[in-house]
């Protein structure tokens, strides 16, 4: 064994009382390292050595009996959650020794884990997606299982559950892709909990000859040079319509920049023509961090030129505050997204355009119209910070049937 555990009086200090306190002692021994754990126990050293030295001795009953039983259940426990480690290591330990026993099984005790992870790690996003998916199993579960979710266990979901809550889902009017979302999701909370030895791989519910998570084919949305043209030219009706147009327009010139690096971008992040910033969205996902270089335009140094922060301190737009926490941050550029993609919807709307455009649209409108202008995947995929050049050619899946018709169509141009 890599640990040794014991129980031990610890006799550093004497206690008012007369008392010393009982404490779990583990040592490491590839470490070499101790530490002594407060068990809320105090006793004096002659109760010590009659209660836990001598296992034999006849006065062993009544509450030195229970107190025996209780320091032997938690030595027990102990070295079975230390057992469960192929190399012993105490954050491990001490994240699966100081909960209540049922929370390896419950399933509710490990997404709130993933969530305060993720909290922690500055994912809000990620974190909100493990909560939108807990509070739909929870539904689920109450509703038509007749099981809270506080107390669903992982063995309790398998290939029917799974599919009952698939089509639970659908009953409700989701889409496929939600499917997709919330029972990939579960899936993760699954191998997390397998990964640190929480449960066996046996109750696994997906994969081959088990659950198969529903795929679904993404719709890519783009507009075409015409449109471009259209809700370029097209007249605002009031101010809110101007400045959304005027950001989506600044996101598609950018390379498709996201909402969230629209916001986060500072005044240190521009020189001369250019400005460079890592990609929130997968800063974090990669060893390697490519910094991305947008040359700036007569267009895109207008808008800088008319929202951005007069003092040129911080970040350029005032969508948040370098004064902001993670949350704060997280819930004024989620309202700043909604604001644009609600307003340029009614542009395009009075305009006969895609009534779901959004920010999305502007990515994918830069990538699939510098396509069509002649750049290549190498360029496009470098402009859009994709990690290899096979996620750009998946990128572009959704248009290839479109591309051959207008091929189709000119090809007698002569």
């Amino acid at each position: 064994m890599s640990y040794n555990i014991s129980i031990r009086l610890d006799k550093r200090r004497k206690k008012d009382t007369g008392m010393y306190p009982v404490k779990l002692r583990v040592y490491g021994k590839a470490s070499k390292k101790e530490k002594w754990y407060s068990l809320d126990i105090d006793l004096t050293e002659k109760d010590y050595e009659d209660i836990w030295l001598n296992p034999k001795n006849k006065n062993h009953r009544g509450t030195n009996k229970e107190l025996r039983l209780k320091l032997q259940a938690i030595e027990n426990r102990a070295n079975d959650e230390a057992k469960t480690m192929e190399i012993f290591d105490f954050h491990k330990f001490e994240f699966k020794l100081f909960r209540k026993t049922s929370d390896k099984n419950n399933l509710e005790y490990h997404f709130n884990l993933a969530i305060e992870k993720n909290i922690k790690n500055k994912k809000i996003n990620t974190a909100e997606s493990f909560r939108y998916t807990l509070n739909s199993i929870g539904n689920f579960s109450k509703e038509i299982k007749k099981c809270p979710v506080e107390r669903l266990r992982f063995q309790d979901i398998n290939i029917d559950w799974l599919k009952d809550y698939e089509k639970y889902m659908l009953d409700k009017g989701k889409s496929y892709t939600t499917v997709s979302i919330y029972t990939r999701t579960l899936r993760v909370i699954f191998n997390n909990a397998i990964q640190v030895n929480d449960l066996n791989s046996e109750h696994y519910p997906f994969g081959k000859n088990k659950y198969k998570i529903p795929r679904t084919k993404k719709v890519k949305k783009a507009l075409n040079s015409n449109q471009l043209k259209i809700l370029f030219e097209a007249k605002a009706t009031n101010y809110n319509e101007t400045k959304a147009k005027d950001f989506w327009f600044f996101s598609f010139a950018c390379n498709g920049i996201n909402p969230k690096d629209i916001a986060l971008l500072k005044y240190s992040d521009i020189k001369d023509d250019k400005f460079m910033y890592y990609r929130a969205k997968t800063f974090d996902k990669t060893a390697e961090k490519t910094k991305i270089i947008i040359y700036l335009t007569d267009f895109t140094k207008g808008i800088i030129n008319k929202y951005g922060n007069k003092n040129k301190d911080g970040f350029v737009f005032d969508i948040t505050s370098k004064h902001d926490n993670i949350l704060e941050q997280h819930k004024k550029i989620k309202n700043f997204t909604r604001y644009v993609n609600d307003h340029i919807k009614r542009i395009a709307i009075a305009n006969d355009l895609p009534k779901d455009i959004s920010f999305y649209y502007a990515r994918h409108s830069f990538a699939t119209n510098s396509l069509r202008k002649g750049a290549s995947m190498e360029f496009i995929s470098e402009a859009l910070n994709h990690s290899d050049l096979s996620v750009t050619k998946n990128y572009f899946a959704g248009f290839e049937d479109e591309a051959k018709k207008e091929f189709a169509n000119s090809i007698m141009d002569f």
